[in-house]
């Protein structure tokens, strides 16, 4: 794979992508036990946005727009959230095994979400909210003490960093476990499992909301720190004689990934390998700038997460594979390649 060079050639590649998502969402839409043809599928949307389109039954109209439209969405916004959270921690710690779940976040928000489910102490929190909220609760509990055991060693490095994530992510998912043996009956286990391995069957248009805010609030913040993640590729003390206030910027920076992370996980569990696998496969076709990476990852991201949650709800139809165990499939293999491409550009 070869980076494209220039203003053009970026502008070139981030509208092929915008188009792939735009083919892939509706292909999304139109495939699944229902067969529906593209061009039905698209007349029912355009019929809810008002553009036209013939009104249909009302089994195919639920189908589509309660049912496909918002779990596509939700894919594509939860695809693009967690590849730029994964970018960024890659580039914050100069760590290209790096992901959004660095320090813990997804162990954190599966002690919530499992916490409700199993112990009820969401109960008093309507049914809808109780899971997310308790997920993103247990996120940020995980980054809080996650920044206070660096802090322990003193000053914040992207090594203390790491290992703190380490210890927090493995007590986390100790009490997770924990709490499962204690408490799962019955078709309990089942959710827990299905939320912890990742799934969007659960999507709606308050998932599409929560992601959707969540991705538009907190990435203006992200881009405009492009040009200082840039700095930090070169070492924080080159960072620092650029004039960057590499401890207020590295905060900043965490801050808004784990709030990004938290609200994507929280609607739809704890999907691996997307923050993991896109940020490398995107820097290969971009570059390392991250003004042309950030944009580019987001919509890599969208478009992996919908064809992968598109495989895993029809390729053992009518059984649902959890999307994490898809991504993981894909990406394991895409990664592999992603390395082995740069080792070769190394040695060349």
């Amino acid at each position: 794979m070869t980076a494209v060079r220039g203003g053009r050639g970026t502008v070139l590649l981030l509208a092929a992508l915008a188009l792939a998502l735009a083919a892939s969402l509706v292909a999304a839409v139109s495939i699944g036990v229902a067969d529906l043809s593209p061009a039905g599928a698209w007349s029912v949307i355009a019929h809810h946005l008002g553009l036209g389109g013939a009104s249909a039954s009302a089994t195919t109209d639920a189908i589509v727009w309660h049912i496909r439209v918002p779990r596509a969405l939700t894919a594509a916004l939860v695809g693009a959230g967690l590849a730029v959270a994964g970018a960024v921690m890659q580039g914050l710690t100069r760590n290209p095994l790096a992901d959004p779940y660095l320090l813990g976040l997804s162990s954190g928000a599966s002690l919530g979400a499992v916490a409700v489910i199993l112990l009820g102490l969401g109960a008093s929190v309507a049914a809808t909210a109780a899971v997310p909220l308790a997920a993103f609760a247990g996120a940020a509990f995980a980054l809080a003490a996650a920044l206070a055991i660096a802090r322990l060693s003193g000053a914040v490095t992207p090594t203390t960093l790491v290992l703190a994530g380490l210890a927090v992510s493995q007590f986390l998912a100790a009490a997770t476990s924990l709490v499962i043996v204690m408490a799962a009956k019955g078709d309990s286990f089942r959710e827990v499992l299905s939320w912890l391995l990742g799934s969007l069957a659960g999507s709606s248009w308050t998932t599409v909301a929560v992601a959707g805010i969540a991705l538009a609030g907190l990435y203006p913040v992200i881009r405009l720190h492009a040009t200082r993640l840039d700095a930090f590729a070169l070492g924080e003390s080159a960072a620092a004689a650029l004039g960057i206030h590499t401890r207020r910027t590295r905060l900043v920076l965490l801050g808004t990934v784990s709030l990004l992370t938290g609200a994507m996980v929280s609607t739809s569990g704890a999907i691996g390998f997307v923050g993991l696998v896109l940020p490398h496969l995107m820097r290969a076709l971009s570059g390392g700038l991250h003004r042309h990476l950030l944009p580019a990852v987001a919509l890599g991201g969208a478009i992996f997460l919908v064809w992968a949650d598109t495989l895993a709800r029809t390729v053992l139809d009518p059984r649902e594979i959890p999307v994490g165990v898809v991504t993981a499939l894909l990406g394991v293999p895409v990664f592999v390649l992603v390395l082995r491409q740069a080792r070769r550009q190394s040695w060349s």
